[in-house]
Parts: structure tokens; C-alpha cells; sequence
């Protein structure tokens, strides 16, 4: 689909059975919406429970198309997204996610990724391929200089057409004079990859002018975006393992070489400080800011001086930085069990930390924090994928009930990555907070 006129009676259509069905502009409801959403994040007690679903294949699933298309046919991707919220109707959604080009990717060589479409079957999921793309023995160098080290060691391991990046002297070597620089770009290797990544820009571009506002487009349907990330300092332990050194290679590390682990952690939080940004207000809305470490350093994964010694320093620190920089409530992921890092987030001012919860006894942290914090969770993946409708409205009643009883709380299942969910355990949940939610 590619003609706008029939995008723009789609989306009219779209709006029009909206509003017939609440007999309310879309305007009406997305200030309804956002409202709700807003009251429950700051403590508040809004209307009744809100309601937050998202899944970029998981839309597809639902209107019949292949995984494949979020990667290969944005507009087709994002009017099937349109259509499953349009229809289930959650108070926000969250991970619609269709920024990548699939031709772009393929262009790059990309190693790290897999992908529908391409070399993954069209309807099975992306999956992230993790190798030591950082080697233990590097740590100096990164230390040294970590933009460096990134483009001529680690883009050329990823990507396999900037291989010619790591015939580059180190950049501190070339001082202030170019023509030492000018002259390796004559090399075919250097043409190529200047050709190449010419047409992967050109690829993704095309792509994302395909998307175009896609929040706008949502907005005018009167569903307002997820707030999850929203500006702030992430600590740096998550995005380390993820990228870098693997979970295999930071396990090991933690134990052979912990002050190189802890200073590259470091030198990686103070880039992320030096760059992060104040929020943009407006006007009766807490700003929202994000400072998270949603994988890896769940109670599965480390003990808990581990997590006092690597993670916890560094994420006080970027919590108190993404404070001082004026927001007024930080969302968190708390991906995995984290029973035992709760006690480290009583502390903070009432009503200043969202989070939320996917395998942590939410039961037993509401006791723990009362109304200190706003809770968003956490109806398990595995109810939505095995159980039955009465089994989600079961559960979803008990988390309204007892989670849900001072506000502060948002409905949510437990991940984003919903694409095994039945379509009827979704709309249950969804409907289960617009049916026993009110206050």
C-alpha cells in the first residue's frame, strides 16, 4: 500500500467508528487517556485502572501478516497497527517499533541481529546473536578511547562491510591534519563501503519516510504513546553485556578482571551523563524520564553483593543525575525477579519512581513500597500464551484489587514481546481494567 489517499480514508474510517462507538471526539478521549495515564504515574488516583498493551508482531499476528512486514513494508506494518489498537483499545501502546529497514540491514551485513524476512523466516521474531564483540583482553584499549575502539575494532565485527575501518591508525595518531586519512579513502575497500553505505541510508530513509508520524497518526486515532523512555541517564551494565562482552564475558570478568569492568562501566556512565539533556515540560505533566537496568541484573542472574559492587553505584548515580536534570518521576524495567534489589529503591521521594515489574512478586512489593511508588505489571506472557480468558480476568482482577488499591497502577503484561499471545487473553486484560477498574 503505498497511495495516501487510501492511508488517509483508512485512518478516517478508523476514527469515525471510534467516535461512533464512544460518542466522543478522538480528541476527547486521547486527553481522557493521557490523563489517566499521568494521574496513575504520579501516585494519583485516576478514573479508574489504565491499560497499556504494545507488540510490533504481535499486530501482525492479529491482522494476518507476516512478522517480516514491519521490516519490508512500513505503511502495511503501521495500518495493521492502527487496526489492532483501533479494535482492543488499551488507554496506551507501547513497543510499536517498525524503525529498521530490513533492506538497510541487509545492505550493512549485519551480523548481531537476525531478522523475519531475511535470514529468519518470515514469521518468526527477531532474535539478538550474541558474540564477545568486545574480546577479554581489550579492555585497555576501549578504556583508552572508547570511540576509538568502537569504529575500528567493534563496527567492523558487526558489520561486516566496515571492515576497512580497522586498517585506520588510531585517530589520536592522525593530530589535526587529514591527508594521511584522505589518502586510505582511495583504496577500493574504502569506495565500496562509501557506496554501501550510501545506499543503506538511502534504504532507511526510504523506510522511515514510509512510517512518517506514526505518533501523530496514533494520536488522531485518541491513543497516546508509552511515556517508558522518555530522557534521562541509563546506568550502564545492561547495554554493556548486551553490545559488548556477552553475559558469559561479563560473568567471568566479574572475577578475573573486576576493576577493568567497573572502570569501562564508569567511563561508559559519565558519556551517558555528559550527554544526557534536561526534559522538555509541558505544561500539567510530571516530566518523565527513564533510568534502567532491565536486563541481566535480576536476582537470577547475580548475588547481591555482585549487584552492590557492579550495578548498583552507577545506577544510584544515574538516578540522582537524571533528578538533577529536573524530571520529576523516573520509569524503570524490572525485567526478571528482582526480590532482592527492592529495598535499594525505598528511599526516594514519594511518587518520584514508576516501575515495572515482570516475574517480581508484585503482591509482596506493594506491601514493601505501599504508595511510595507507582506500579505498572505485571499479567505474566506465559497466561497470555497458555491460559484462558477467565484465567487473565482471574488475575487481572487480583492485581486491580490489591495492587491497584491506592492508584498508582498501571495494567500491563510483563513484556512487549507478545507476538505467541492469543488475541482473546489481550482483549481480556484489556477489558478486565475497563470493567472492574473504576475507583
Amino acid at each position: 500500500m503505498t497511495n495516501q489517499e487510501e492511508i488517509r480514508k483508512e485512518d478516517q474510517k478508523l476514527k469515525d467508528e471510534i467516535e461512533k462507538r464512544h460518542g466522543k471526539s478522538v480528541e476527547e478521549l486521547y486527553a481522557e487517556r493521557e490523563k489517566r495515564i499521568m494521574d496513575a504515574v504520579h501516585g494519583k488516583v485516576p478514573d479508574r485502572v489504565p491499560v497499556v498493551f504494545g507488540g510490533t508482531y504481535f499486530a501482525m499476528k492479529y491482522v494476518g501478516l507476516p512478522y517480516s512486514t514491519a521490516y519490508y513494508d512500513p505503511v502495511a506494518w503501521k495500518q495493521g497497527y492502527k487496526k489492532m489498537m483501533a479494535e482492543l483499545e488499551p488507554d496506551s501502546y507501547g513497543s510499536a517499533a517498525s524503525m529498521q529497514s530490513g533492506n538497510a540491514l541487509e545492505t550493512l551485513e549485519t551480523s548481531n541481529y537476525r531478522w523475519p524476512g531475511y535470514n529468519l523466516p518470515e514469521h518468526i521474531a527477531s532474535q539478538t546473536i550474541e558474540k564477545e564483540y568486545m574480546k577479554a583482553d581489550e579492555y585497555d584499549l576501549f578504556l583508552a578511547d572508547p570511540s576509538d575502539y568502537i569504529l575500528r575494532v567493534w563496527l567492523p565485527r558487526v558489520y561486516g562491510i566496515m571492515e576497512p575501518l580497522g586498517s585506520l591508525p588510531p585517530l589520536m595518531n592522525l593530530g589535526t591534519g587529514l591527508t594521511m586519512l584522505a589518502s586510505l579513502f582511495t583504496s577500493p575497500g574504502f569506495q565500496r563501503l562509501a557506496q554501501i553505505m550510501k545506499k543503506a541510508g538511502e534504504e532507511q530513509k526510504k523506510h522511515l519516510e514510509a512510517l512518517g508520524d506514526f505518533n501523530g497518526e496514533m494520536k488522531a486515532l485518541g491513543l497516546p504513546v508509552d511515556f517508558q523512555w522518555m530522557g534521562g541517564v541509563m546506568p550502564p551494565f545492561s547495554g554493556f553485556t548486551n553490545s559488548f562482552r556477552t553475559w558469559k564475558g561479563i560473568a567471568t570478568d566479574m572475577f578475573r578482571q573486576p576493576d577493568k569492568l567497573l572502570a569501562a562501566l564508569e567511563k561508559l556512565l559519565d558519556y551517558r551523563i555528559f550527554r544526557a539533556t534536561p526534559p522538555v515540560r509541558q505544561e500539567g505533566k510530571p516530566a518523565i524520564g527513564a533510568s534502567s537496568e532491565p536486563h541481566r541484573v535480576s536476582d537470577e542472574f547475580m548475588s547481591r553483593p555482585q549487584f552492590e559492587k557492579f550495578v548498583w553505584p552507577n545506577w544510584q548515580k544515574a538516578v540522582q543525575k537524571t533528578f538533577d536534570l529536573g524530571y520529576d518521576v523516573i520509569s524503570m524495567f524490572f525485567e526478571g525477579r528482582r526480590d532482592n534489589q527492592l529495598d535499594y529503591f525505598m528511599d526516594y521521594p514519594k511518587h518520584s519512581i514508576m516501575i515495572r515489574f515482570a516475574e517480581t512478586d508484585i503482591f509482596r512489593a506493594k506491601k514493601l513500597f505501599g504508595d511510595r511508588v507507582s506500579f505498572m505489571g505485571n499479567v505474566p506472557i506465559a497466561m497470555l500464551q497458555l491460559g484462558s480468558t477467565q484465567d487473565v480476568e482471574e488475575y487481572c482482577k487480583k492485581l486491580i484489587k490489591e495492587v491497584g488499591k491506592d492508584g498508582g497502577f498501571i495494567l500491563r503484561c510483563s513484556t512487549d514481546y507478545t507476538q505467541e499471545a492469543k488475541p482473546e487473553n489481550v482483549k481480556a486484560m484489556i477489558d478486565t481494567a475497563k470493567k472492574y477498574g473504576k475507583y
